[in-house]
């Protein structure tokens, strides 16, 4: 699929605290769900949406995300000298899959902070952020192909969205729609970070998956930090609602939420019953 969004930037800085002691060393991103890693499920998402350009916005305990996409010449010459074509087929299609370049988040400012530091690559084009915590798995179109779609059809910028149950919505980014166009798309004119149930003007929650205008770079250079000490991303697109169109899309497919050990491991089980080969291991696990 080719399409005029070519860059796709991974926020994959974050010290990954919930999952402590295992990510004192390892990327979260690297955490294994079923027989890949995390990360790579978000990578292949862009690559199967068009774009051609990887940005990973990284921290310096990230480098095994570095190395998982690079070369590995060893396991390679080793894997073809034991005749183990298919792995080593594996192994070349990994470090193949997209042109991936890595840029060094120096302090953990947050993740709008994070999405400038692409300003140098995207420049004054309109870009992808992929959120790797979210996994979505779908039959069709991939999710960020969704909001593709929407964005060549509406112009502005594009925010995944999903209706999450009252209870749920102090949970997430909540944003306020003006109206609902057609088929899930609706025009948002501003939106709360984790609103008590009450004060939610919407049951939409905000998911990891964006296209975004270049605006937003000097929205967020301006930006003074918010909850947290951050420089906030949703605080920016409030920003940018009132500036130009922001849409939000009801998104098509499953989302798996891997940005806690609860929901990792429910995602590796969940994933691995729809496996032939490891459904009847998780069924004789369990009894």
């Amino acid at each position: 699929m080719q399409s005029k969004i070519s860059k796709c930037v991974f926020p994959v800085a974050g010290l990954g605290t919930r999952f402590l002691p295992v990510t004192k060393e390892l990327a979260k991103e690297m955490l294994p769900l079923v027989n890949r890693p995390i990360i790579s499920y978000g990578v292949e998402e862009a690559i199967a949406s068009g774009c051609s350009e990887i940005i990973m916005i990284t921290g310096r305990a990230k480098r095994s995300i570095e190395n998982y996409f690079d070369r590995s010449f060893e396991l390679e010459e080793l894997l073809k000298s034991r005749g183990k074509t298919e792995l080593y087929e594996m192994m070349i299609k990994i470090s193949n899959m997209a042109e991936i370049l890595f840029i060094r988040q120096r302090e953990p400012l947050g993740l709008g902070h994070a999405v400038l530091c692409a300003e140098p690559v995207c420049g004054n084009e309109f870009f992808g952020v992929a959120l790797p915590d979210d996994v979505f798995i779908n039959e069709s179109d991939p999710v960020l192909a969704q909001l593709i779609k929407v964005h060549e059809k509406m112009g502005g910028s594009v925010i995944a969205l999903e209706e999450v149950e009252p209870e749920n919505v102090s949970r997430y980014g909540i944003v306020k729609s003006q109206f609902e166009i057609e088929n899930g798309i609706h025009k948002i004119i501003d939106m709360v970070e984790k609103p008590d149930v009450n004060d939610a003007p919407s049951n939409l929650a905000i998911m990891g998956r964006y296209i975004l205008s270049p605006s937003v770079f000097e929205i967020l250079k301006g930006q003074q930090a918010g909850a947290g000490g951050e420089i906030q991303l949703t605080d920016a697109l409030k920003t940018l609602c009132a500036q130009e169109p922001v849409w939000g899309f009801v998104y098509k497919g499953r989302r798996f939420d891997c940005g806690t050990q609860k929901g990792w491991l429910a995602a590796n089980v969940q994933l691995a019953l729809e496996d032939p080969e490891l459904r009847d291991v998780i069924l004789n696990a369990v009894k």
